[in-house]
């Protein structure tokens, strides 16, 4: 038998259908008003459904979230921000479990059931931070899947010892290892990518490199990544997070380097900040280069802004680029839902069978409504269980 009919619901604004859900997976779409028999049912009531949110680039290792306010501090540099939080994480007691499960609870509350977290690995905290994240998310009981990133965010050769505790989490299993602006921040770019190309090559994981740089120093890396993609054969397992510099070359040298992610299967993230140059995402989109939208950090030492919802950043990708037709709109959700499976390592995530149920209701009359508005979440189904209701978790 069916375990639940979730019924009368708009995927993605069409006409109303009922979803059949068994072992926590969409076995069928159907017709509204289908009957079918089933231990559980809910009355989706006519509203917008879409597949749940996918946060491709988070850290929740990092917040004070459910901790007193802490106030801004230190340079606003990427440097400034690293010595910051260097100085101050243990006496907030960063990474917590505690403040971890509550920024999961957070993203869980605004329909986030996927998440792809980078967890500081350093010469302080060493592997501890994986640990955390995984006792948090093992409290929510698979409500949000985590997959991790283990981030050098202190460096990676400039620091002697973390690249052997990157190999550690790689042989622990971390789906990725992550890097650091290899010409900023170690100032070294060959050492550091050559480092991390052996340990994803040797332990068969991903790489998501973090690229603040601008400008041409920016392009110089994407050039050095590249090049180490193509001999080490690492197409369709390497991920850039921000990469501002995408935006701010000039159009020749930007169509070279998407044609050669395309060819590569090399895929971006964003937060989509402000004042950031907005991403050639025309091209992206027709090239096929995957793109994610990320929360980044929430409420941490690096900015105090952040509650977890991945509907207004995608609201905040449509203004930083401009958009404004209805196509545009929907595909900015599109990028924060089903457009996210790649980072989180599923083949499918929509609201189609075979997908995990996860699924989200909104009040709202079709998609673009939903994204210049974001209503509250009506309920969250996280693998066909109920775990949000009229806004609030359940669980």
């Amino acid at each position: 038998m069916i375990d639940l009919v979730l019924s009368d619901v708009r995927p993605w604004g069409a006409d109303p259908v009922d979803v059949l859900v068994t072992d926590g997976r969409i076995e069928a779409v159907v017709p509204a008003g289908s009957g079918a028999p089933a231990r559980e049912r809910l009355d989706g009531a006519g509203l917008l459904a879409l597949p749940g949110f996918v946060n491709a680039h988070a850290h929740v290792d990092k917040s004070w979230w459910g901790r007193p306010w802490v106030s801004y501090g230190g340079e606003a540099t990427t440097q400034g921000r690293i010595a910051h939080e260097r100085a101050e994480r243990d006496a907030l007691g960063i990474p917590s479990v505690d403040s971890t499960v509550a920024v999961l609870r957070e993203l869980l509350r605004h329909g986030t059931t996927a998440v792809r977290t980078h967890v500081d690995v350093d010469l302080g905290v060493e592997l501890r931070g994986i640990e955390v994240v995984r006792e948090a998310a093992a409290a929510l009981d698979g409500a949000v899947e985590v997959e991790l990133v283990a981030f050098p965010q202190d460096g990676v050769v400039r620091r002697p010892g973390v690249l052997e505790f990157l190999d550690r989490a790689a042989a622990d299993g971390v789906a990725s290892i992550g890097g650091l602006d290899p010409a900023s921040i170690d100032r070294d770019p060959v050492a550091q990518l050559d480092g991390l190309v052996d340990i994803a090559v040797r332990r068969g994981v991903g790489l998501d490199l973090h690229v603040h740089d601008g400008g041409e120093l920016g392009g110089f890396t994407y050039d050095l990544l590249l090049d180490r993609v193509r001999h080490a054969g690492l197409q369709g397992r390497v991920t850039v997070s921000h990469g501002f510099a995408l935006g701010e070359l000039p159009p020749a040298r930007q169509e070279r380097l998407l044609d050669e992610l395309a060819e590569l299967d090399v895929a971006w993230t964003t937060v989509a900040p402000v004042r950031s140059a907005p991403l050639p995402w025309a091209g992206m989109r027709s090239r096929g280069v995957g793109l994610g939208l990320g929360t980044d950090g929430i409420r941490d030492l690096w900015s105090p802004f952040g509650d977890g919802d991945l509907l207004r950043v995608a609201l905040d990708f449509a203004r930083l680029h401009g958009l404004r037709t209805d196509g545009d709109l929907t595909a900015a959700v599109e990028l924060a839902t089903s457009g996210g499976a790649r980072f989180v390592h599923r083949d499918v995530h929509d609201l189609v069978p075979g997908a995990r149920a996860d699924v989200v209701l909104l009040d709202a009359e079709n998609v673009p409504d939903a994204l210049v508005r974001a209503p509250r979440r009506s309920l969250v189904l996280a693998g066909g269980r109920t775990v949000v209701r009229d806004g609030e978790l359940v669980l």
